[in-house]
């Protein structure tokens, strides 16, 4: 795909990969419409990319919100022109033990991480198919492919993600559409979102560098890639996972994958 004019939307783009991936792709020449429930955040996004001499332009929007979104998705279209390039980053975490978890904490992990999918790609797809080269792209997670302690409700959002980007892929194949799908599913990464977890084997699953995490999500989109997990050995979480429960207790032991969050602080602001 070349991204010179193209039109892009980044959820999420307030922080962490979000951020990196709109300014990736502005710098490749992509037009920008930079998302984030934070409102100070997202427009430093699109000031830095402006100072690049890019074109940007930033939608405070919580993307849990059906209203918002459809709202917001009419303005970025008016601001982009074409849509080439939906990236679906935005997430939050509850990084809790089930009993703790409150139902707003719950509720809140859901819309965002998963029902936000459902929103933006009904507000965006019509654009989508409108371009000969579109992508919708899905920032998943590593515990979208096996649970973990600590993170029910997160992991169940990721699951649900894996879930919808599968069946999505599928049906726009069936029906012949131009529109391709990439599902990134990275282990932890380094935004400050997973403040505090720790990783038993690090030189198999390190915690990653967000702007390489953004590199290769760019990479992937450029290249018509349909899945990217990172690290690579961590695409054995599916394996694992299809094990008999009492070997896949032991290998998830082993590696360490239960004990991840028993650190983890995470940080104040919700968005990654």
């Amino acid at each position: 795909m070349d991204f010179e004019g193209a039109g892009a939307v980044v959820t999420g783009a307030g922080n962490g990969i979000g951020k990196l991936i709109a300014k990736k792709l502005a710098s490749q020449g992509a037009k920008v419409a930079a998302w984030d429930i934070d409102g100070p955040a997202v427009r430093e996004t699109v000031k830095e990319i402006r100072d690049m001499g890019r074109e940007g332009a930033c939608f405070e929007v919580d993307c849990g919100d059906f209203e918002q979104v459809a709202k917001a998705s009419k303005a970025s279209m008016r601001f982009l022109g074409r849509l080439n390039i939906l990236v679906n980053n935005a997430g939050v975490v509850a990084g809790k033990n089930f009993e703790e978890l409150s139902e707003i904490e719950i509720d809140r992990v859901f819309k965002v991480n998963a029902l936000s999918l459902f929103w933006t790609n009904k507000a965006f797809l019509k654009y989508l198919k409108q371009s000969r080269r579109s992508i919708s792209v899905t920032v998943a997670s590593a515990a979208g492919l096996i649970g973990s302690a600590r993170l029910t409700a997160y992991s169940a959002s990721k699951f649900a993600a894996v879930g919808f980007t599968s069946s999505f892929r599928n049906e726009l194949k069936k029906e012949k559409c131009q529109v391709r799908t990439l599902l990134v599913c990275p282990f932890y990464i380094n935004t400050g979102m997973f403040e505090g977890v720790k990783t038993k084997i690090p030189f198999l699953l390190p915690i990653l560098k967000p702007e390489s995490v953004a590199d290769k999500i760019v990479e992937a989109i450029n290249k018509g890639k349909e899945r990217l997990i990172l690290p690579p050995f961590a695409a054995l979480a599916g394996f694992v996972a299809n094990c008999p429960v009492f070997l896949a207790d032991r290998i998830e032991n082993i590696f360490g994958i239960n004990s991840c969050m028993d650190e983890f602080v995470g940080r104040k602001k919700e968005n990654d």
